[in-house]
């Protein structure tokens, strides 16, 4: 049986729901969250349309700023000591492999933040960086209600420590589209990508596109977005041209 302190349960939310939530962000975070008010707002979807008593809307959006830049700065304390070496251009390179789209959806997803949001759609419905938002958020809640030292113990925690390892992230492409570009300039190859809407027998609105290189089709691909059907499409034309594009 667990035993909790006179002091701490004074300071429990009285309501179930906020007590249940207090526990869950504790285990989360590995600290007792303040003000839980914070929390609740990082998980708050502009779909439920609330605000305050100064007409401010309350949903993630602000959070996710703060959160984005409090995370980058960390990163890029954190690259500035461990490759002294490194240039602007490397660290910047490095740090926005870290702090990428993908790689944030995915931190997410493992902590599965999506379970606590609270909206009006259908969460099929939100979009996948809807993960990486609330992560940004979060680190943006833990900023407010706890100070810079807490949020960089939660980034370390969860980002750096497990999953930034320096030679695996130097050989990391993080955009196949500007690689095809970069490498077709050089070769003086002329590229053309054709995107167009298809919404084919699809309930959610998806973009093709097709990648030809000096007149003839290469790739195709097909996703939600026209960056994500681009970089499907230009990650098979990598492929397809892997060997010539690692020799330059």
């Amino acid at each position: 049986m667990i035993l909790i302190p006179k002091i701490a349960l004074k300071r429990l939310p009285k309501n179930k729901k906020d007590r249940d939530l207090y526990f869950e962000l504790k285990d989360l975070l590995n600290f007792s969250p303040k003000n839980l008010n914070k929390y609740k707002k990082a998980f708050t979807h502009r779909s439920v349309q609330m605000s305050d008593e100064k007409g401010n809307p309350i949903n993630y959006e602000r959070l996710e700023f703060l959160g984005d830049s409090i995370l980058g700065a960390v990163i890029a304390a954190y690259l500035f000591k461990k490759v002294p070496s490194g240039s602007e251009g490397y660290l910047t390179q490095m740090r926005s492999k870290i702090v990428s789209r993908e790689h944030l959806n995915d931190l997410g997803k493992d902590l599965d933040l999506i379970r606590f949001v609270k909206s009006n759609i259908d969460q099929s419905n939100v979009g996948e960086n809807i993960h990486g938002n609330i992560f940004e958020a979060l680190i943006g809640a833990i900023y407010l209600d706890k100070g810079y030292k807490f949020s960089q113990k939660f980034i370390y925690e969860n980002v750096i420590s497990p999953y930034v390892d320096i030679e695996k992230l130097e050989g990391k492409i993080t955009s196949y589209k500007g690689l095809i570009i970069e490498w077709c300039q050089k070769q003086k190859k002329k590229y053309k990508f054709d995107t167009y809407e298809d919404t084919g027998n699809d309930p959610i609105k998806h973009f093709s596109v097709k990648i030809s290189i000096d007149g003839e089709q290469i790739a195709k691909g097909r996703a939600t977005s026209k960056k994500k059907a681009e970089e499907q499409a230009s990650k098979r034309v990598y492929y397809a041209f892997q060997s010539q594009i690692s020799a330059g």
